[in-house]
């Protein structure tokens, strides 16, 4: 008799043209796609867990995924069969077998966000599906002064869209850098974990400081009024990035 085993997968997709990564009734996901080609694979109805639900348009370059299945294929072959059979803007970069009860939304983690602006007079068409294009000048520096108030556990409460599940809105930011190369500026946050668009609004708000639409001193008092209207707009999707994913328990 077959014992079943965990597979976990190391997931990269363009999100531009998916309704996120959960499955949804009414559009593609990522997940729905990971699903489809890995029952066509195994001749089992499968079902992924993902770590990280990315929202419409986001994009991923690490997204971990995992698993059950009876197939007698070794994990590290997934990724070559499952590039077989998926649509060219979603790779698997790695799979292997994991521990039966290993559970990536249970798993201690850091995971890294990157946000893209190309701050230029111009849009570039290249660039388009991957930064937020914004003509008007921004002072990185003043980005980078009002982003460290946003260090260490807080409640991101202001920073958190509407419709969110979560009970409990505090989270701990480890590290939180704008860097600007040229024309493009580059707002990368790691933490603990993320609320329903805390990126984003993070993003958002730091712009508005960088436009000079407010002072960089204000952030502690977005954080503790506690209410999304305090806080920046929500940038646009296409610049956000999945870029990096620790477990702090196990490793994958």
């Amino acid at each position: 008799m077959l014992n079943k085993k965990r597979i976990c997968l190391t997931v990269a997709y363009d999100g531009t043209s998916y309704c996120g990564w959960q499955v949804q009734k009414n559009g593609r996901t990522i997940e729905g796609e990971l699903n489809r080609a890995l029952s066509e694979l195994t001749g089992e109805d499968i079902r992924v867990t993902g770590a990280s639900r990315t929202d419409a348009g986001v994009h991923g370059l690490c997204n971990i995924a995992v698993f059950d299945t009876l197939s007698r294929i070794p994990g590290e072959k997934f990724a070559y069969a499952l590039n077989e059979r998926l649509p060219e803007d979603i790779r698997v970069r790695a799979s292997g077998e994991t521990d039966a009860d290993f559970h990536p939304r249970r798993m201690k983690s850091r995971k890294t966000y990157e946000y893209h602006i190309l701050n230029s007079e111009f849009p570039d068409p290249v660039k388009r599906l991957y930064s937020h294009f914004t003509y008007v000048p921004l002072d990185e520096e003043k980005m980078r002064r009002a982003a460290e108030y946003l260090v260490g556990e807080h409640d991101f409460a202001s920073f958190c869209s509407a419709g969110s599940q979560a009970e409990n809105t505090v989270r701990t930011i480890y590290a939180l850098d704008v860097e600007r190369t040229g024309e493009e500026i580059v707002i990368r946050v790691t933490g603990n974990g993320f609320l329903y668009n805390m990126v984003r609004i993070i993003a958002g708000t730091l712009i508005e400081a960088g436009r000079g639409r407010m002072e960089p001193e204000i952030m502690p008092e977005i954080l503790a009024a506690r209410d999304r209207s305090a806080a920046g707009p929500t940038a646009p999707a296409c610049g956000l990035i999945l870029a990096e994913y620790v477990f702090e328990e196990k490793d994958v």
